[in-house]
């Protein structure tokens, strides 16, 4: 079993940065691949970015693309995603997801079978 505990988040201004994390317990990570999702009020969740645990491949979607770094410590077993220039369109429960079974940094949400409870990113204008 595997569990994602993701911590970061709050209010922040529009042009300000926000650090996430997302701890991961239970299993090692060395094969697997680890994404960021987004969910804001009634709308679906989405894709934010995801990366390679092996590799370090980084993917982004074009909203984020520039803004947002992902980057992981494998010695702790920790994914982060670093947002600057945060705008208020980003307000959303951002989730952190693992995927043990394709690890290539999927941005379909189905390729992930694990999640963590979310963490509220609020940015006001």
């Amino acid at each position: 079993q595997v569990q994602l505990v993701e911590s970061g988040g709050g209010l922040v201004q529009a042009g300000g940065s926000l650090r996430l994390s997302c701890a991961a317990s239970g299993r090692t990570f060395s094969s697997y691949a680890m994404g960021w999702f987004r969910q804001a009020p009634g709308k679906e969740r989405e894709f934010v970015a995801a990366i390679t645990w092996n590799g370090g491949n980084t993917y982004f979607a074009g909203s984020v693309k520039g803004r947002f770094t992902i980057s992981g410590d494998n010695a702790k077993n920790t994914v982060y995603l670093q947002m600057n220039s945060l705008k208020p369109e980003d307000t959303a429960v951002y989730y952190c997801a693992a995927d043990s079974r394709f690890g290539y940094g999927s941005r379909l949400q189905t390729e992930y079978d694990y999640w963590g409870q979310g963490t509220q990113v609020t940015v006001s204008s």
